[in-house]
């Protein structure tokens, strides 16, 4: 298959040239640019023809895990007629890219600088005005190559992640489901190098565990987080977008890479899974987030006075399409609703409440490994259908009790948006070691049907058994409207099937509120 993929990029790409020709704005061809070592990189470059002799600003695309180099001809082509050099190139290891994927690693963060070096040389580029941007991988790959050239002033990351561990092994958790994703794409699409053969290998035994800890020695080095001093040295402006339910790099991870920036900023959140709030701008459809990307790039490239240093730096989509504006992340989470966890009571489906006064002493058990119908969903499937207004749905009433904690709160008598990230302190105490423990939020009906409204895991491993603690568990950040005649119901389970979890059967988990840290749910509600 991959001797097929560059004569059929080829000629995709000639005849969007002939096209383009007619338009008379720019010019378009396929290009071979031979990286810092040798690496052939299959790559479109667009340049800007009728419009002056330039130099225009350059803007480099590195390519999606597992898609070609077409991915963001749509953009391309729009942005090259506005007066950009693009160079959207396919990543290292995959299609007609020569190398192995080794999972942004340096050669691959490196190949960003090779094709500037390329830019410059054959382009009319402008080496003071030069911006990086993709999706998913690519948005990694982009941070990654901007703190470690200073010459990339501007970047917009989609879909991306900041910190590869927390993205992966959320709170110790591995994604089982994303794995498994991303080990099949890459190994149908490229050429995995040797750390990809390794999570292959451990995968297809089922040990995701094994597959994780493939990567996590070189995680930290893998993540925009180890760049954030040379980020804000060279003062590069980041703008970050990702989906509520990203199913591969969630929110949370996004957001604290965000804080953790001083330059030029911003950050958006829309519904969606992972890479569907913005394919769609990729390929030159209208979309919110690439026009703010083209926007980002307008100012900080071009000093085009569009008004975007005057923007919130935080903006989160709400369900009617509009946005949500903030000043930084703390405004998001000022002032929640707070809610305190009582001891779940009645003998068939005991329940306890999501209350405003205080309530400590108490102790409530729940065996261990006991599926439930509450659960995350499907990795891209779920987050898909909520972006379309079909999130996960679960009947409260029906979650076994035995093998879940459920607490409800008051009936709202009128619409509550939910804006930002929930976040829950409870203390736990397992009968055995190891445990993995799965918070989901949701919004109920009259009826106890409850659409899900964010979710996050967390593992105890290695710990002592029968001695409690209290854990911290920040949910996904998300936004939604709770309906009048609504209220919200949080459950706790030990199984979900979107994660390899470390639970065992026969052992129990109780859940406590001593009065030194009351168990309580803090939501950011207007």
């Amino acid at each position: 298959m991959h001797r097929f993929a560059p004569r059929l990029i080829v000629v995709i790409a000639l005849l969007s040239a002939s096209a383009a020709a007619a338009a008379g704005s720019f010019s378009k061809s396929y290009q071979r640019i031979g990286s810092f070592d040798g690496t052939q990189l299959g790559a479109l470059v667009l340049v800007p023809r009728d419009q002056g002799p330039g130099p225009f600003p350059l803007v480099v695309m590195p390519a999606s895990w597992s898609l070609p180099n077409l991915e963001y001809l749509g953009r391309a082509s729009q942005m090259a007629s506005d007066g950009y050099v693009v160079v959207s190139y396919t990543s290292r290891g995959f299609w007609d890219s020569a190398g192995r994927i080794d999972i942004a690693g340096a050669a691959t963060v490196e190949d960003v600088s090779a094709v500037i070096d390329w830019a410059l040389a054959h382009t009319p580029s402008d080496p003071g005005r030069i911006g990086a941007s993709g999706i998913s991988y690519g948005a990694g790959t982009s941070l990654l190559a901007a703190g470690r050239d200073s010459r990339i002033k501007a970047v917009a990351a989609l879909s991306g992640w900041g910190d590869l561990q927390a993205s992966l092994y959320a709170n110790q958790t591995t994604s089982k489901q994303g794995i498994t994703l991303l080990v099949a794409a890459g190994t149908i699409t490229g050429r995995p190098g040797p750390e990809l053969a390794q999570v292959t290998a451990r995968a297809l035994l089922n040990d995701f565990d094994g597959a994780v800890n493939a990567v996590l020695p070189v995680a930290a080095e893998r993540g925009a987080r180890s760049e954030l001093a040379h980020l804000n040295a060279n003062g590069t402006a980041v703008l970050l977008a990702n989906s509520y339910n990203d199913g591969l790099f969630p929110p949370g991870q996004y957001v604290e890479f965000y804080k953790g920036l001083t330059g030029p900023r911003q950050l958006m959140f829309s519904h969606g899974d992972h890479a569907t709030a913005e394919l769609p701008g990729a390929l030159g459809l209208p979309n919110a987030v690439y026009d703010a990307t083209v926007r980002w790039f307008d100012h900080h490239l071009k000093g085009r006075a569009n008004g975007v240093p005057a923007e919130p730096r935080v903006k989160l989509a709400t369900p009617s399409s509009g946005w949500l504006g903030y000043a930084d992340w703390n405004a998001v989470q000022a002032s929640p609703a707070t809610y305190v966890l009582t001891k779940p009571t009645g003998l068939l489906v005991p329940t306890g409440s999501l209350a405003a006064a205080a309530s400590t002493g108490w102790s409530h058990g729940i065996l261990t490994a006991v599926p439930t119908v509450a659960d995350s969903g499907v990795v891209l499937v779920s987050g898909l259908l909520q972006g379309l207004g079909l999130p996960a749905v679960a009947s409260i009433p029906l979650v076994n009790r035995s093998g879940a904690a459920v607490w409800t709160g008051p009936t709202y008598a009128s619409k509550r948006v939910l804006a930002g990230s929930p976040s829950l302190r409870v203390t736990v105490t397992p009968s055995q070691s190891s445990v993995s423990l799965f918070a989901y939020l949701y919004s109920v009906d009259a009826a106890g049907m409850g659409k899900l409204l964010s979710y996050k895991p967390y593992s105890l491993r290695n710990v002592t058994a029968r001695v409690a603690r209290t854990v911290q568990i920040d949910l996904e950040a998300t936004s939604a409207e709770i309906p009048a005649g609504h209220r919200l119901a949080l459950v706790i389970d030990t199984k979900d099937p979107r994660y390899a979890d470390v639970t065992s059967l026969a052992g129990t988990v109780s859940f406590s509120s001593p009065a030194s840290a009351p168990s309580q749910l803090l939501v950011p509600l207007r």
